[in-house]
């Protein structure tokens, strides 16, 4: 077996699969003169912010408060402080895209909040990357056979199998619309964006002896 020929190829595989999760940022802020009702405004719009998203209940898969900063804000001459700022930001993902909108929406409609995003992406145990890595390994083995049969030969066994690495896309931002028409409240529509998965693995397999000439 040590002495029988071998074909060394590289197997590769790529998908556009639709996203599974969708995540998004709220920032709210506050601004004032004095720091305890900069603090307190800031307390009372992040508290309003965690009701919305309690509301949805079920739709929201995970959030996570992010940074909080509070600054002084000082004139250019000097280290006299003029305004306090503070802002808070959590971070949300969504599993559920067809409340996604009217979810950022109620957001944004908030008193001084910003919403961005959302960002697609994968989940970490996806099928997808399973599927890709099969794909590869079958684009290999398609492809060390194809040699083989072009020299007049067979692949026998497989000597070594090496994972060279599974790609995803960075997380990708949304395409987002907003149409009002008279009183009625305003929508979003939102486009999912297909996350590209990619595989790649190097294989070496013995052949049969080839048929020369």
């Amino acid at each position: 077996m040590s002495d029988a020929p071998v074909v060394a190829v590289r197997g590769e595989a790529y998908r556009e699969v639709a996203p599974e999760l969708a995540r998004f940022t709220v920032t709210v802020s506050a601004r004032d003169r004095d720091r305890e009702t900069t603090l307190t405004r800031l307390a009372e719009r992040a508290a309003a912010v965690r009701v919305l998203l309690d509301a949805a209940g079920p739709v929201v898969e995970r959030r996570e408060n992010g940074q909080l900063r509070v600054w002084p804000e000082t004139r250019r001459s000097g280290e006299r402080v003029v305004a306090y700022h503070g802002s808070v930001t959590t971070a949300v993902t969504v599993a559920d895209f067809t409340a996604l909108g009217e979810l950022m929406l109620r957001l944004a409609d908030q008193d001084q909040v910003e919403v961005a995003g959302p960002w697609w992406a994968l989940r970490p145990d996806s099928p997808a990357y399973r599927e890709a890595r099969h794909a590869a390994i079958a684009d290999a083995l398609a492809r060390a056979r194809e040699y083989a049969e072009a020299l007049g030969a067979r692949v026998t066994a497989l000597v070594e199998l090496a994972d060279t690495g599974l790609a995803a896309a960075p997380p990708m931002l949304a395409k987002a619309a907003y149409a009002r028409a008279g009183d009625a409240p305003p929508e979003l529509e939102l486009d999912p964006q297909p996350q590209p998965v990619q595989a790649a693995v190097e294989a070496r397999f013995t052949i049969s002896e080839p048929v020369l000439g």
